[in-house]
């Protein structure tokens, strides 16, 4: 472990070499719309963790960054994974199933935690190494030529995570380096450069969906994509509003506000008592007596930290 963090550090701190390559947004998404950034490169070599902004968007020991998408569903649907900058195919992996990592299926991925994936050599000593992806989606074979920006497979559900995301680490003469701070040194804060063509801009947390159902929905189909509901009956039992979200720190507020016909609303909130990288939560209202009454439902879910909205997300729907 030791020697691992000599590496580790001696790579954060090194300069940055004049062939270093140019790195672009390796997903077909948009940030903070269709896809966010769940994990960060962990910048702390003692037992804790920090991304290069000295926040909890990483976890210990953690290599690389998570492009993560919204849903499995989102996942399904297709998202393309792209070379973030020119290189060669020096390996590659796939039909490993796309599987929610669990306790069950440790010993089968044992030595392919990476799942389905294809590492990149470019200049300089870089390689840059993409990991989880779908199966049957690789597109390219060792000893092919990509450039920046060429697909080479889609995000999957491979290998160890319980998310659909993308894992790309930067490594230079197989040492880690932080793409987003390579000369900030072995800490976070660092005012460094990254290796960015377009840097992505940081977000310390926010929320990936919210929507609308008539009970509190199980977090799995949350996860899913298939909880939210675009119709509800007037006779549904309950109207309930939920928010999902990334980046969750102690002391965050979930505020839930519901406007409705003829002037009906609701609005309730909700304290986040401890550190999650993934959460959701639901609030509304059981049906008492009568019909719910009919028309646009319009949900708004908001995340505050402190004095600071974090996000906002809205959602619709109709009772009819």
């Amino acid at each position: 472990m030791r020697a691992f963090w000599a590496l580790f550090i001696a790579s954060l701190a090194a300069p940055l070499a004049a062939g270093e390559p140019s790195l672009i947004q390796p997903i077909d998404c948009t940030l903070g719309e269709t896809c966010h950034i769940q994990n960060y490169v962990d910048r702390d070599p003692g037992p804790g963790a920090a991304d290069y902004d000295c926040g909890t968007l990483t976890y210990d020991g953690h290599k690389g960054t998570d492009f993560a998408l919204p849903s499995l569903t989102a996942m399904e649907r297709g998202v393309d994974v792209l070379a973030a900058a020119p290189g060669t195919v020096v390996g590659t992996r796939d039909g490993m199933a796309d599987v929610a990592y669990s306790d069950e299926t440790a010993s089968a991925i044992a030595g392919r935690e990476c799942g389905n994936g294809v590492v990149l050599r470019h200049a300089e000593g870089y390689e840059t190494q993409y990991c989880h992806m779908k199966s049957g989606s690789v597109r390219v074979r060792e000893g092919d030529r990509v450039g920046a920006g060429d697909r080479i497979g889609q995000v999957g559900l491979s290998g160890k995570t319980e998310f659909p995301h993308l894992h790309l680490s930067v490594r230079r003469d197989g040492a880690v380096i932080d793409p987003f701070a390579v000369e900030a040194g072995e800490s976070c804060g660092g005012t460094g450069p990254g290796l960015w063509a377009a840097p992505p801009g940081y977000r310390p947390g926010g929320l990936i969906d919210a929507g609308f159902a008539a009970a509190i929905p199980d977090y799995d189909a949350v996860k899913a994509g298939t909880a939210a509901r675009a119709d509800l009956a007037p006779d549904a039992s309950g109207l309930v509003l939920f928010g999902y979200g990334y980046g969750a720190r102690t002391g965050d507020v979930i505020e839930i506000a519901i406007d409705g016909p003829d002037g009906w609303t609701f609005a309730d909130s909700s304290g986040i008592e401890r550190n999650q990288a993934q959460y959701f939560k639901a609030m509304g209202k059981r049906r008492t007596a009568g019909a719910w009454p009919s028309g646009t439902y319009t949900g708004t879910v908001t995340l505050r930290r402190g004095n600071a909205v974090i996000d906002r997300k809205t959602a619709r729907m109709q009772i009819r």
